[in-house]
């Protein structure tokens, strides 16, 4: 999907996790191991990134996941659903130096951040009234095997934006 500027926006229809405040993280998890070994490519730029054993955890267990709360909480946790899709329309990336010395191992080469943006629907009354959209941040290892890995979802937003009807 392509918004009314030309941008584009991965639609996200099918809400798998619900609920604002009772995420169940450990069925986010297991849906995510199902990427694990598997690949795709960002359209923009053709580069390869691959999904590594550390997304699960990382995604669900991280620091910033755990102070994600509500609506941005929900996103995210839906946001699993749409990996490929999100990696396929990944842009404006950013490149970062790695400064942790635990992860000199599979960030050797840093870190590169993209921007991407998705679209959940909401309802009243089982109705749909229109999608949000949210903004968020591809967090991508670049290890010293030379591959780039998807290591978490960062800094979901939503946008104040009007929402797209």
């Amino acid at each position: 999907m392509v918004d009314m500027d030309g941008n584009k926006i991965v639609l996200i229809n099918d809400i798998r996790f619900k609920g604002k405040r009772n995420i169940v993280w450990e069925d986010v998890k297991i849906y995510l191991q199902r990427y694990v070994g598997k690949c795709y490519k960002i359209e923009e730029s053709a580069e390869i990134i691959y999904i590594g054993n550390d997304l699960p955890e990382e995604f669900t267990e991280s620091e910033s996941r755990k102070a994600l709360i509500g609506t941005n909480a929900k996103a995210k946790a839906n946001a699993a659903i749409a990996i490929p899709e999100l990696i396929q329309i990944a842009a404006n990336p950013f490149f970062e130096k790695n400064r942790k010395k635990k992860h000199a191992k599979n960030a050797k080469n840093g870190w590169f951040r993209y921007d991407v943006r998705f679209a959940l629907p909401a309802y009243e009354n089982e109705v749909l009234v229109r999608y949000n959209i949210f903004h968020a941040r591809l967090l991508v290892n670049h290890a010293a095997n030379g591959r780039k890995y998807l290591y978490d979802i960062l800094a979901i937003k939503k946008e104040t934006s009007k929402p797209q009807q």
